[in-house]
């Protein structure tokens, strides 16, 4: 299966990676450090990749589509209505996911 929506959940040492494939199917669920994350990303062939806008947000996104990522930065406002369960950073990258694939999402 390939991967094509990934939803990050950005910090400040510790990130939350969440990644599906075409049909919704759930691929990557993953916990990387700040020093993992470059490495991680290279890897991976360009999909599309969901942040909430905050202030690093904006130094990851011209870094990942420097490696040939399509990055959307979201405000977390608009997010919030996609969290299924209790506000954690698991639960935030999926829903991060999940909103980044809707079409009409700004």
């Amino acid at each position: 299966m390939k991967l094509t929506t990934v939803g990050i959940d950005l910090a400040k040492n510790v990130f939350q990676v969440h990644g599906i494939d075409e049909h919704g199917k759930v691929l990557v669920k993953k916990q990387l450090r700040r020093d993992q994350m470059a490495t991680f990303f290279v890897n991976l062939p360009p999909c599309l990749l969901g942040m909430e806008a905050c202030g690093s947000a904006h130094h990851w996104a011209r870094k990942l589509q420097a490696m040939g990522h399509t990055v959307r930065l979201m405000a977390p406002q608009f997010v919030k209505p996609y969290v299924k369960t209790n506000k954690n950073d698991a639960a935030d990258a999926e829903a991060i996911c999940e909103a980044v694939g809707r079409p009409n999402m700004r």
